[in-house]
């Protein structure tokens, strides 16, 4: 399998180096970028072809990755649309639909003649990727065959877990909760962390303390046969210290106050995918 990827960036790299690591070929592997130093630092790294304008041999792939910002997509297609055979597309930039990667890739632009390219794959990876341990949600165009659909997960496959959605407006939530929650565990890790410097521990100790009660709490959780609910009473005396804690965290609306952010990056997540797809200078007359 012959995988072009468009874009050499943070997320391209952390792919390409847990393929290798998987099995896959570097002499399959081309990247474009626009920097040569990006190049030059694959090249070396990776021993992957590394160029800065797409070539012929470039589009000889059997897998298309797109890479690039969300808001230089529409640019950096430019030079693919009209051109594609019959490549699997896979995109994991934030909040791009199908349709309008399809349209840019097709060349159909507006009122413009051309026909959208549909076998495109849609995926949220999120930044625990860059270490291999990441979540990623992927949605395939009803075009996209099952070949395509493994190709796919076995190449997300590489830095994490990956888990298939069969609605598109599913993304949104996915983005809500795998793409957005390393963000909302941060914040915990930093609550946590405050916590026990107001109780006087040493600033390093905080943190350790902090990082590991998560990370050991996760890890038990994933693999464990008993529901998160289940873990939690488990560890919950009642009249205890856990339960005390737990008790002052419902008081404060935590929970529900998680279900609401999350419901508000799932809501900005839809709001960023029109507008991302949107044509700059004319309004679309889509539904």
């Amino acid at each position: 399998m012959k995988i072009g990827f468009l874009g050499g960036g943070n997320m391209a790299t952390a792919l390409i180096g847990g393929m290798l690591e998987r099995g896959f070929a570097a002499a399959d592997i081309q990247v474009v970028d626009a920097l040569a130093s990006s190049c030059a630092s694959l090249e070396q790294r990776f021993g992957v072809r590394a160029l800065q304008s797409i070539d012929q041999q470039f589009l000889a792939v059997d897998v298309l990755m797109l890479a690039v910002k969300p808001q230089q997509m529409k640019e950096a297609l430019a030079g693919i649309a009209g051109r594609l055979e019959d490549q699997l597309v896979i995109s994991i930039a934030a909040g791009l639909r199908v349709s309008d990667l399809a349209r840019w890739l097709g060349g159909s632009e507006g009122d413009q003649a051309g026909q959208a390219y549909r076998r495109v794959v849609r995926c949220m990876p999120n930044t625990p990727a860059l270490i291999g341990a990441g979540m990623t949600g992927l949605y395939a165009d009803p075009s996209v065959d099952a070949a395509g659909r493994d190709a796919a997960a076995r190449i997300l496959a590489a830095v994490g877990e990956v888990l298939w959605v069969e609605e598109e407006a599913q993304l949104d939530a996915v983005t809500a909760i795998s793409g957005s929650g390393p963000a909302y565990v941060f914040h915990f890790i930093e609550a946590l962390e405050a916590a026990a410097l107001t109780l006087a521990l040493p600033a390093a100790s905080a943190r350790q303390l902090a990082l590991h009660t998560v990370l050991g709490a996760a890890r038990l959780a994933a693999g464990s046969s008993e529901t998160p609910t289940r873990l939690r009473e488990q560890v919950t005396s009642k009249g205890g210290t856990t339960a005390a804690a737990l008790e002052r965290l419902q008081a404060g609306g935590w929970h529900d106050a998680l279900i609401a952010a999350a419901r508000a990056a799932a809501a900005r997540s839809h709001e960023l995918g029109v507008q991302l797809g949107e044509d700059r200078g004319e309004q679309r007359g889509e539904g």
